[in-house]
């Protein structure tokens, strides 16, 4: 069922128990304010015929004749004495609630149900100066009589009500959905067609949502673009290197260094086709849904050490010395996306650096946050540049990079697993003097809440 109809349906249906309701309301109401009125109206008879009798007994039977109400005179013993209404002898009255009300305390009243159960009857009676009971009796219709009495009307009424429930509820109910429909068709400006203030945090939601998507569609295009533009380069290298080779036009002493370059070329590629899926699952959100890796207590400063200990060759290689320093501290996080971290950050820290340079980790608290902090000697980066050296592909120095086998996507990664444990990085650094790269954990206690959480 669409929302229009829905909404329809239900504004119909809450106008029909509401005309329901305020029938049977009316009709309670009704039925009560009518009793009563019968029942003051019996107590005025009796005591106005009351009058009558005591100012001239013997022609009473004569003034009751036209009475629109039933009236019974009763002696004190309970004998009928007289009835309008009735011919012959009646039983003993002596033990009707009312007549014995009346004779105790002057004035009485009751109400009773015919057998029949179509009638109801009010009495009211009171005693007179001579010791009898001059009794006054209404017959008045049950609720439930006057109910089916007014039920074709009500039926009628209920019938042109529908009609008219049926009518404005698909009114207002277009008055509703309308403008909400419209709000749909103009996606592109949708928070300036807000018809509700209600709906404002939608429209701004909706609106966010849409910029969200059109900039991730443009860096997914960028980063394809980025990708193509980098495989390019290498095959386009190893298919030159491969047909020289084919066609016999390379020498015999040539051939191992083409050989070289070739594996040079491929054995970048892999890494760029590495770091490229390691990306898409860091981006994609696949560690954190699908398959989310169970975190584990890592001590960051064995991961330090073990990561100097696998580079400390291409660093040696570079003429680069690496040390580990600080204190031993834990963090709750996933062991081998900490090891890549730190493996980007000082090959990074590496491939920046000049012969003769240092490249230092270092690892402790910095009030109260667990850090691994990564900081070298070489080149530094501008400062018109520090704020896109975490963006894919961007190279401060591209010549360096490829030359080094950089793949343009190492801070990238970084970025992305400090994310994944809510950890912050802070960079410091100076043309001609260096580089510091500080990740900052959040504190164990917070760590701990978050872990908490269900995902």
């Amino acid at each position: 069922m669409g929302m229009a109809r829905k909404v329809n349906y239900r504004l119909f249906l809450t106008g029909l128990i509401a005309m329901l309701l305020a029938a049977l309301t009316a009709s309670l109401l009704y039925y009560r304010a009518f009793t009563i009125q019968v029942r003051e109206d019996a107590e005025q008879l009796v005591r106005a015929y009351a009058v009558a009798y005591e100012q001239s007994p013997d022609t009473f039977d004569q003034a009751c004749a036209d009475a629109a109400i039933r009236l019974t005179l009763i002696g004190p013993e309970g004998s009928v004495l007289y009835d309008s209404v009735a011919e012959g002898t009646l039983e003993n009255h002596s033990l009707r609630p009312e007549v014995e009300e009346a004779l105790t305390t002057g004035s009485g009243s009751s109400e009773r149900m015919s057998s029949t159960l179509s009638q109801r009857t009010f009495y009211e009676a009171v005693l007179l100066s001579d010791g009898n009971v001059l009794r006054a009796s209404l017959d008045v219709a049950s609720i439930y009589s006057v109910f089916l009495q007014a039920l074709p009307w009500l039926l009628l009424a209920l019938g042109v009500m529908t009609l008219i429930s049926v009518w404005v509820s698909r009114r207002l109910t277009r008055s509703l959905v309308d403008p909400i429909v419209e709000m749909g068709r103009h996606l592109d400006d949708v928070e300036d067609h807000v018809p509700y203030p209600e709906l404002a945090p939608l429209g701004k939601t909706l609106m966010e949502d849409r910029v969200l998507r059109e900039n991730h569609e443009k860096i997914r295009q960028e980063f394809t673009a980025n990708v193509s533009h980098e495989l390019k380069t290498p095959l386009t290298s190893i298919s030159g290197y491969a047909e020289l080779m084919a066609s016999g036009m390379v020498s015999r002493e040539d051939i191992p260094s083409f050989a070289a370059q070739i594996q040079k070329e491929s054995a970048r590629m892999i890494a760029l086709v590495s770091d490229i899926i390691k990306l898409t699952e860091l981006d994609s959100g696949t560690l954190q849904t699908e398959d989310p890796p169970e975190t584990e207590p890592v001590d960051l400063q064995a991961v330090a050490q073990a990561s100097a200990e696998r580079l400390r060759a291409r660093a040696q290689r570079a003429y680069v010395s690496i040390t580990v320093t600080g204190e031993p501290v834990t963090v709750m996080g996933v062991q081998n996306l900490l090891e890549e971290l730190c493996d980007n950050l000082v090959e990074n820290a590496v491939r920046y650096n000049r012969p003769g340079g240092r490249v230092m980790l270092t690892t402790g608290l910095r009030e109260g946050r667990p850090f691994l902090q990564v900081r070298d000697t070489g080149i530094g980066i501008p400062k018109e540049a520090q704020s896109r050296v975490f963006e894919r592909f961007y190279r401060v120095d591209k010549s360096r990079s490829k030359a080094t086998g950089g793949t343009g996507l190492g801070l990238a990664i970084v970025k992305h697993i400090a994310l994944l444990h809510n950890a912050a990085i802070d960079l410091r650094s100076q043309v001609g003097e260096g580089t510091e790269m500080t990740v900052l954990f959040p504190e164990p206690s917070q760590t701990a809440k978050n872990e908490g959480k269900e995902p």
